[in-house]
Formats: structure tokens, C-alpha cells, sequence
């Protein structure tokens, strides 16, 4: 096996598993049944409905300001991915098949700690194939509308976000987290996804949020949280943000070695990123990563031959 030689390997999942929920934006019941797949297939979402597969890539998004989406470019799209892709990241999955029978993934609770319990009610194993990442050479930053996106060299992988609302109780928040194994699962999965009251009748009158509820966002009002239970972090609203930031970059094909820094990024602004790094092919080069015991990533010193499995 290539782990003897100290080389982190592929994983997929052990078993099937599968669960039901709604669309945030479409409204519509889903169901989801995530399953193992071959080494170096990487992700690949299938709906069944509409008899399309499309491949988690950044080469594949679509612009949108609100979720993170799929398009095959013949008119299928796949929405809201990024909560199970973030959780797909946190939990070192290279390969998996996603099957839906329609067109978004479900909400679930609006964080990633449910699709982490699938992924645990599952299992995951080893495939005797190297795991490789994404390392950053040179800093990339895109800009708009007073909101940065940036990738900066680093060993290792961290991310910061910044977040500033017009908006009492969410205001301006800022977080910086070091990924060591645990990290994901103690400190972002359990974050969820929010919105203001008085935002609502825009976003549906645009056909958008239409599964929305207080079973699976936050809702703010005023300097209010409308949900039982309030907040589940003091500063859940940036720590939902670097989530979504966090399964938004595993669309480079591979975790990334390298710093993450967003200000106001949205999923557009992530998006545009990725198109701004891989254009720039002296700011990225792909590097196999180092087994360290956990799911942090560092790069195979350089030399080191890594035979193919």
C-alpha cells in the first residue's frame, strides 16, 4: 500500500447511506443516497430525475450568488452543494457518488453536521491510490463590489473570514482557523446557514428560498435570532461563511495547501477564484500529500518518489 510509504491515500466511503430533506431555494423534497466509488473518480453527482452526472469541478460551476452550482451546460444544474462538499472535504473524501432525484441537495439543518453523520453511518476506507492537492505558489486575489477572495502560499491549510452586516446583532465578525484533524467537525460543521427577516419576501418574490425555514436557517430580526435555541457559536454567522468558503475550494479537484482569506466573499466571489487561479498556471502547481495522521495536508517533500497504484 502507497500509506507504508508515508503517502496519504484516497478515500471513499465503506457503504452506502441515503436521507430525505427539501431544497432550500427550489422547495422541493429530495432524496439522497451517497455511495463508494472507484479511486481517482473523484465526485461525481448523478440526477436520476433528469438522467445527467456532473462531476464536482470548478471547471463546471455556474455563476450564482447565493449557492454554489452545478451545470452540465445543456440546461441540468445541480444546487446547494456546498454544505455536503465541505463536509466531504472535512472528511478527507476523495471519491463518492451523489445521487439525487432532484435538481439541489437537501438543506438538511442549514449546517454540515448531518451530512458528517452520514458519512460516520457509512464509513470510510483507504483506496490504495495517492491523495494530491491543490498547492498555492503565489498569491491570487479577485475583488468586487468591496469584497475580496484571496489564496496566499502556505504550508498547511488555513483559512480567515470576515463578514460585515448592516445589521445590529450580526455586525462585523472575523474568524482565522488552522485545519488539524477535529477541527471541521468541532468548530464550522455544526454552523448554519442564515438570513434576515426582512429579506425573505425579496428572495422568494425572486424564487429563491422557498424551503426556507427556522428548522434549517437562521433567521435575524432586528438584534433577534427567531430560532429556538438561539445561536449555536457567538459568531456562528462567520463560521458559516468559511464553511461554505471551505466546500466551495474543494472544487479545485483536491484539498488546497495554502492560506484562504475572504472578506464579504460570497460563493460568486469563490467561484471567480478558482477561475483566477487555474488561469495563472504559475500560482498552482498539484503536489501528493504526506500522510500525518490526520486530515490536515502537507506536501511529499520534494524528491520523493511516489509510485503509481
Amino acid at each position: 500500500m502507497l500509506g507504508e510509504m508515508g503517502v496519504a491515500l484516497q478515500r471513499t466511503l465503506r457503504a452506502a447511506t441515503s436521507s430525505r430533506g427539501i431544497g432550500l431555494h427550489s422547495g422541493q423534497p429530495v432524496a439522497m443516497t451517497l455511495r463508494p466509488a472507484a479511486p481517482d473518480s473523484g465526485i461525481v453527482f448523478h440526477r436520476r430525475d433528469a438522467g445527467a452526472a456532473i462531476r464536482a469541478d470548478w471547471r463546471n460551476t455556474r455563476e450564482s450568488a447565493l449557492s454554489t452550482v452545478l451545470s452540465n451546460g445543456e440546461g441540468i444544474a445541480i444546487g446547494t452543494i456546498e454544505h455536503l462538499m465541505a463536509a466531504l472535504a472535512g472528511c478527507a473524501i476523495d471519491n463518492v457518488i451523489v445521487e439525487l432525484d432532484g435538481p439541489e441537495v437537501p438543506i438538511m439543518d442549514g449546517s454540515a453536521a448531518p451530512f458528517l453523520q452520514l458519512i460516520a453511518r457509512a464509513g470510510t476506507v483507504a483506496q490504495d491510490a495517492a491523495r494530491r492537492a491543490v498547492k498555492i505558489l503565489k498569491p491570487v486575489t479577485v475583488a468586487a463590489d468591496g469584497s475580496t477572495a484571496a489564496l496566499l502560499p502556505e504550508h498547511g491549510f488555513s483559512m480567515s473570514f470576515e463578514i460585515d452586516f448592516d445589521n445590529p446583532l450580526i455586525n462585523r465578525q472575523d474568524i482565522a482557523v488552522t485545519f488539524d484533524p477535529g477541527t471541521f467537525e468541532a468548530e464550522l460543521a455544526p454552523a448554519r446557514t442564515f438570513g434576515l427577516l426582512d429579506d425573505w419576501p425579496r428572495l422568494k418574490a425572486a424564487g429563491l428560498a422557498r424551503g426556507g425555514s427556522l428548522d434549517n436557517a437562521v433567521v435575524v430580526s432586528g438584534n433577534r435570532v427567531l430560532n429556538d435555541g438561539g445561536l449555536r457559536f457567538a459568531d456562528e454567522f462567520v463560521r458559516h461563511k468559511l464553511l461554505d468558503a471551505y466546500g466551495d475550494l474543494y472544487l479545485a479537484g483536491g484539498p488546497i495547501i495554502g492560506h484562504f482569506r475572504g472578506v464579504r466573499s460570497s460563493h460568486a466571489l469563490n467561484r471567480r477564484l478558482l477561475l483566477a487561479l487555474f488561469a495563472d498556471t504559475d500560482a498552482w502547481c498539484r503536489t501528493t500529500i504526506a500522510e500525518s495522521g490526520g486530515r490536515n495536508v502537507a506536501p511529499v517533500p520534494e524528491g520523493m518518489r511516489v509510485p503509481r497504484a
